[in-house]
């Protein structure tokens, strides 16, 4: 019998054929991301962008020495980046650095003498006064009348005396014609010299009158800067009174600062030797001025003396030293920064504290050699002042030293000495001046361009 043909059975593709396209298609997306990544980061070293590779080195334009790379160092090896500085002879200051206090020269509290109402306040809270200025008053006429008392006194008391002196004459004059008895005579003279004593009381007696009197008219004892009032006009004020105003000296000041007690001898020495400077260091203001002109250099004063004991809670010494202040930036109570100069160390070999590196065996730095390469060369340094260092063996003058750079150095490496960098020289643009109006209220038509 003839059969009918049959419809074909679709295939089920087996397990590991199913698998096998998955699996294929992440090999190529890893090889894609490997490529693009490999890709990238080449063109990151192109352009620099890798800190810890090596840059890539330009081509060479120019013919290199012999044994040379076209970098300056020798032929297969990568120079290093670096700034230099030179080994020179020169001065270095010996400085000491301190946290100081500004303190009036002179404080006066103006504390009353006398009891009494105030009559007249005759300054102006802040002004400058001058030694010998009123600046208070009192009420005179208690003080007045006591004053006129003991001068009507006086003068009570010296009739009587003139009296009693003619009267002494006449027992002198009748003694000797024998009219009256030694004794009048000498009670009369007794008498004369007890009026003379009197008199003298009464003198004293005014002049402590006056004294009070004077009191009543309070004047300011320096010169200097009048501060806040505490009393108003019409209050009673007395002796034992807080005070009514304070006066400070404030040209000349003084600053007071401390330093270790290790600086002792240094500083004994300093002033055996002469002056010492004072350099009070100020901050900048915070608002520039508006014509742009740089603030004037740091007061500077001299060192008066210094305490004559040592702190045993901080072992410190407390020093003073005094400024002219004649533009008054110093002002009471502030704190400053001193820095005084102890010593100078004469025709020293110094380099820059930058360029001193610390190792297991001390303090060394990398010296460039002639061929572009470095040797790490070990030095026994001396003092250290502020940016610079003192070189006793291990540098001669002249030499040059790495300051910048030296973490990717090592023995023998080349290097690539880099120009110092310098501002651009700025040259002052002239300004436009405003067109000046023509009678009539119209300004000039500007000038036509070419």
């Amino acid at each position: 019998m003839n059969e009918l043909p049959r419809p074909p059975v679709p295939v089920t593709p087996t397990r590991l054929e199913t698998t096998a396209t998955p699996r294929r298609r992440r090999v190529w997306r890893w090889l894609l991301l490997l490529a693009l990544l490999g890709g990238g980061g080449w063109y990151a070293w192109r352009q620099g962008w890798l800190p810890f590779l090596p840059p890539p080195q330009p081509a060479a334009t120019t013919a290199a020495p012999a044994g040379f790379g076209p970098n300056g160092g020798p032929r297969g090896r990568i120079a290093v980046p670096v700034s230099t500085a030179e080994a020179s002879v020169t001065d270095v200051p010996i400085m000491l650095d301190a946290l100081g206090t500004v303190q009036a020269f002179n404080t006066i509290t103006i504390v009353p003498q006398v009891t009494g109402r105030i009559t007249e306040i005759a300054f102006t809270e802040g002004q400058e006064v001058k030694a010998g200025d009123v600046l208070v008053r009192l009420d005179p006429r208690a003080y007045q009348a006591a004053l006129d008392q003991a001068v009507a006194t006086k003068a009570q008391r010296e009739a009587q005396l003139a009296n009693a002196r003619l009267d002494l004459q006449r027992y002198a004059t009748l003694v000797r014609g024998q009219g009256t008895s030694q004794q009048t005579l000498d009670t009369q003279r007794a008498a004369v010299a007890q009026l003379e004593a009197q008199v003298q009381y009464d003198q004293a007696t005014i002049d402590n009158a006056q004294v009070q009197l004077d009191y009543t008219v309070i004047r300011s004892p320096v010169d200097g800067r009048v501060g806040l009032r505490q009393v108003d006009i019409g209050n009673l004020v007395q002796s034992s009174s807080s005070g009514i105003v304070t006066v400070t000296q404030i040209r000349p000041i003084s600053v007071t600062f401390t330093l270790p007690q290790q600086s002792l001898p240094t500083v004994m020495q300093a002033i055996g030797a002469g002056p010492v400077q004072v350099e009070a260091r100020l901050p900048d203001p915070a608002i520039p001025r508006a014509d742009g002109v740089a603030p004037p250099a740091n007061p500077v004063g001299s060192l008066v003396t210094l305490d004559n004991q040592v702190d045993q809670a901080t072992g410190t010494i407390r020093l003073k030293a005094t400024f002219a202040n004649d533009d008054e930036r110093l002002w009471p109570g502030a704190f400053v920064n001193i820095r005084l100069q102890v010593a100078l160390l004469s025709d020293v070999t110094a380099i820059p504290l930058v360029a001193v590196q610390r190792g297991p065996e001390g303090p060394y730095a990398f010296v460039v050699q002639a061929d572009n390469t470095v040797e790490q060369r070990p030095l026994v340094l001396g003092v250290i002042a502020g940016t610079q260092a003192v070189v006793q063996r291990g540098l001669r003058p002249g030499e040059r030293v790495v300051t910048s750079g030296a973490l990717r150095l090592t023995a023998g490496a080349a290097v690539q000495v880099a120009e110092p960098v310098r501002p651009p020289a700025v040259t002052p643009q002239q300004r436009r001046r405003r067109p000046q109006q023509q009678p009539g209220g119209a300004a000039p038509s500007p000038p036509p361009r070419p």
